[in-house]
């Protein structure tokens, strides 16, 4: 059921997901061709700060923090996933893989790779204010608008 809450929370992590990806893109290796990266992300904000972080307002300011954090998490993990999925893909298209199993296997360690490269100071910390700023939102709106 729509709620300001669930609005309000996809809207913040859509804007921390164009934030972060616009910080990741100098990170990756060069002429690497990014196409609807930044807006796959945003749709996966979406979705994270509708179903994760929607749902879960309405528990105070602690609840609202780790709301907040888990939207941040849930955000950083389908990402990871779904980038290291296409890139599988894209890589299976060119007959990169022995068998299924391997692609399969390859999506986590494309995703790791990917992890271990964002994995820098400034794109941590805004993450981490990002998604506590939007719990509070979030809350707020709950409360706001209930």
């Amino acid at each position: 059921m729509p709620t300001a809450a669930r609005l309000v929370a996809a809207v913040c992590l859509a804007l921390i997901a164009f934030i972060v990806s616009g910080m990741v893109i100098p990170l990756m290796p060069e002429g690497m061709d990014f196409g609807y990266f930044t807006w796959v992300n945003v749709v996966l904000g979406v979705l994270c700060g509708w179903i994760v972080m929607g749902k879960r307002a309405g528990h105070g300011l602690t609840g609202a923090i780790n709301n907040g954090l888990t939207g941040g998490a849930a955000l950083i993990f389908w990402g990871l996933f779904v980038q290291g999925t296409y890139e599988m893909v894209r890589r299976a298209m060119k007959n990169r893989y022995d068998g299924p199993f391997e692609a399969l296997l390859s999506i986590f360690e494309i995703g790791f790779e990917y992890g271990t490269t964002i994995f820098v100071p400034n794109i941590i910390a805004t993450v981490l204010v990002g998604s506590v700023l939007a719990g509070l939102a979030t809350e707020q709106a709950w409360r706001q608008w209930r």
